[in-house]
């Protein structure tokens, strides 16, 4: 392949893995009814299947960044993919409700090292002429697998049970790792220059690093405040339609994932090509970028929670998706801007320990808030805290540029 094409190419090859870790990741919310069920569960109960997940996950993933900073990215992508990919198969074969936790425990870690290492190692390949654009395409893979999870899965659960969903998901993943084998290759300025320089700074200190820069705090901060929305989004969405609009469990699974994912892929091109053509002349503009996704979601969202009509409904879950979309874009460009380069994987590795254990707690909480007041609550209560996201933005923009002078 050409040099000019093949960092597109690790984009293209990286998609389909990152549709795979969010269809392994999202499918058991799709199954929730069916969960309940076979195994008896509650809402709590259900709700810490996703706890569990997000918040092994979560611990696991700065270590997970850590060795995408230090090794070779690309044998870490391979590692990941297929160790997910048989603990997928364990799922199905869970018979209780210990067994099913645990599962989703083990996929929480075998996971944990994938996004870090893909997103360093596509920042490795794309400057900051195309770094937002890069990321947010790899991004809709994330995006389609939500949408595969939530209507694949219901759709196989409805007609052939939630055990073989699992089985089918499982089996290509082990597949796909082979082809990643032969075609994926590591970054040469990582291989020969970024590597050797991550060996010499140990965990801790990295962390200490990171520690000591306000401007990723703040970062942290925001995306905490966004875990928390898209985890209650993403976990209890298709229950919400479900009770509240009684369609069947395939149309909730549909509904509560693909407007929300129409909305983010049209955001990520858009939000990419603004931030990438915007920060051109100024520097904070992926910064601003990400604010104002953040101020097309919230209102969205708390009006998810509120409306009686399905058509305002799937309107708002496109504005909600819309806003995620110029967010998540930005996420990893902005990293590269705040941190040294040495430390890309590692960072956003604690992202995703800081947002997952935020992200757990709602969609556990969630559950405790459906059972006493109701799941549009829930929904509300998200809503603020996106907007919270956007206030930790603009602060980043003074504390970003002080940094920098």
């Amino acid at each position: 392949m050409k040099r000019t094409f093949y960092p597109w190419a690790v984009v293209a090859l990286l998609w389909v893995v990152a549709a795979l870790n969010y269809i392994d990741r999202q499918v058991i919310f799709a199954l929730f009814p069916l969960l309940r069920s076979e195994l008896h569960l509650s809402s709590m109960q259900l709700g810490f299947l996703g706890s569990a997940f997000l918040w092994v996950y979560g611990i696991c993933s700065p270590f997970g960044g850590y060795l995408a900073d230090r090794f070779n990215r690309r044998i870490v992508i391979l590692l990941s993919i297929g160790v997910w990919s048989t603990v997928t198969l364990l799922v199905g074969l869970s018979r209780t409700y210990p067994q099913l936790l645990a599962a989703q425990a083990l996929l929480g870690i075998s996971e944990a090292c994938y996004l870090p290492a893909a997103l360093a190692l596509i920042a490795d390949y794309h400057g900051p002429a195309t770094r937002s654009r890069a990321v947010g395409l790899h991004q809709s893979g994330l995006y389609a697998g939500v949408v595969l999870g939530g209507w694949g899965g219901g759709w196989i659960g409805e007609n052939y049970g939630w055990h073989q969903v699992f089985y089918v998901l499982g089996a290509f993943g082990v597949l796909y790792s082979a082809v990643l084998f032969f075609w994926l290759k590591e970054s040469p300025v990582h291989d020969e220059t970024g590597r050797n320089a991550a060996k010499k700074l140990p965990f801790l200190s990295s962390l200490a690093e990171l520690s000591s820069r306000k401007a990723f705090w703040l970062v942290v901060c925001a995306n905490c405040c966004a875990a928390i929305a898209f985890w209650c989004v993403y976990g209890w969405m298709a229950t919400f339609l479900f009770e509240r609009f009684h369609v069947s469990l395939s149309t909730a699974g549909f509904s509560s994932t693909f407007y929300i994912q129409a909305g983010s892929f049209l955001g990520i091109f858009a939000g990419g090509w603004l931030a990438d053509k915007w920060s051109v002349s100024t520097r904070s503009a992926r910064y601003w970028t990400q604010a104002i996704g953040f101020l097309m979601a919230s209102p969205a969202l708390f009006i998810v929670g509120t409306t009686r009509s399905w058509a305002i409904l799937l309107a708002c879950l496109v504005i909600f998706g819309l806003g995620r979309g110029f967010f998540d874009c930005n996420l990893m460009p902005v990293l590269c801007q705040i941190v040294p380069d040495r430390l890309r994987a590692t960072a956003y590795g604690v992202l995703n320990a800081t947002s997952c254990i935020a992200g757990g707690i709602m969609a556990a909480g969630a559950g405790f808030l459906k059972d006493r007041m109701s799941l549009g609550s829930a929904l509300q209560l998200s809503a603020v805290f996106v907007l919270l996201g956007a206030f930790c933005l603009a602060s980043l923009k003074v504390t970003g540029q002080q940094e920098a002078a």
